[in-house]
């Protein structure tokens, strides 16, 4: 995972430091540290200073952490306005190679020296990261802020999950935050564990607020395989609830399960949630199916949906043979008119030979 994605991740998760390691274990001690640092070198000017902290961060991409380090270290010996970015950089690049004292030495001199830093919460998320890959026990159910709390549990999801899904679940049961409670649904949504799964599908069913119902609901969907699909098919037979099936069917759309598309598309009663599952269809470009379920189709308000679907999933072709072909006028019309919205020089010449060899007058000002 490069800097940026793991930047993206640990932003909304970010937190508060867990207890300090004694000082022995994290030496040098961080004031006698930056002060080190700082007075190796005069302060730089900010053009170089900037040069190097962008060449840093370009070694970071690239995973060349003895480059990354380097950049940064010199970044900190100026003692500029990027000092204290640089000391988290340098932080993670001495993680990544496995210099796990080193990197919470360097944290400990940024919370120590820049009280005030925007990276404070990015380092403390990181400080939890190095400690557990150290294999320094972090104990999440002892911590008493709830956002640490997360951080530790995610952390631990990877080197102990049997301890870390019971953990989750009581957070997703507990007091917290709306906020707090849709992040822990989806550590646990990516979680291997035949638990988690159970869990979030009980979510997904509405045993919780119906706010997180439709995030589980949304997360099967993004995530994917047969054991969510089936989840989600699971949902969509129990819930009375019109808002909670669009939403399923949003998430069959997402997960690519044409299938169960297709399925709602022949077989739902509500005529709302066959055009939704009709749309969703379209939007997934799944054009043979389309126009399969047009030609059984004898409904015409249903067939316009259909000409739509395939609008949405950009079917000039058969746009094009409906506008020629189909004997209902209203249905003509209705493919005329996606095909006029379609744009395009192929499109402008089919609609050109359309005006010039149909007589219907009432064709022919749809065209124009």
């Amino acid at each position: 995972m490069n800097f940026k994605r793991w930047t993206l991740w640990m932003l909304p998760i970010a937190a508060a430091l867990v207890p300090a390691l004694p000082p022995a274990a994290c030496a040098p001690a961080p004031q006698d540290y930056l002060a080190q640092e700082r007075g190796r070198r005069p302060r730089a000017d900010e053009g170089r200073e900037e040069r190097a902290y962008e060449r840093g961060k370009k070694a970071l991409d690239e995973n060349r952490w003895d480059q990354a380090l380097a950049a940064f270290d010199g970044v900190v010996q100026m003692g500029g306005s990027r000092a204290d970015g640089a000391l988290y950089w340098k932080a993670y690049a001495l993680n990544k190679q496995g210099q796990r004292s080193e990197a919470l030495a360097a944290l400990g001199a940024l919370q120590k020296s820049f009280p005030s830093s925007r990276w404070l919460k990015e380092a403390k998320a990181l400080d939890v990261e190095v400690r557990q890959a150290a294999g320094q026990p972090v104990a999440p159910e002892k911590e008493p802020d709830e956002e640490l709390k997360l951080i530790a549990i995610n952390g631990l999801l990877n080197s102990d999950p049997e301890r870390a899904v019971p953990l989750l679940e009581k957070f997703l049961q507990g007091n917290q935050s709306p906020r707090l409670k849709e992040r822990a649904l989806f550590v646990l949504t990516q979680s291997g564990s035949s638990r988690a799964r159970e869990v979030v599908a009980q979510i997904a069913k509405g045993t919780s607020s119906p706010d997180l119902q439709m995030k589980a609901i949304n997360y099967l969907g993004v995530f994917g395989g047969k054991a969510n699909g089936q989840f989600l098919a699971d949902v969509y037979a129990s819930s009375t609830d019109a808002a909670v099936k669009r939403a399923v069917l949003h998430s069959f759309m997402v997960s690519g399960n044409r299938e169960r598309l297709l399925s709602a598309a022949k077989s739902e009663a509500a005529p709302e949630l066959r055009g939704e599952a009709i749309h969703q269809l379209g939007v997934l470009g799944a054009q043979n199916e389309l126009w399969d379920l047009y030609q059984a189709e004898s409904a015409v308000a249903v067939k316009e949906k259909l000409l739509h679907a395939m609008f949405v999933g950009g079917n000039v072709d058969r746009l094009a043979e409906v506008a020629r072909n189909e004997k209902d006028p209203k249905l003509r019309a209705a493919a005329i008119h996606s095909l006029g919205i379609s744009g395009g020089r192929r499109t402008g010449e089919t609609l050109v030979s359309l005006y010039e060899s149909d007589k219907d007058p009432a064709i022919r000002r749809q065209i124009i």
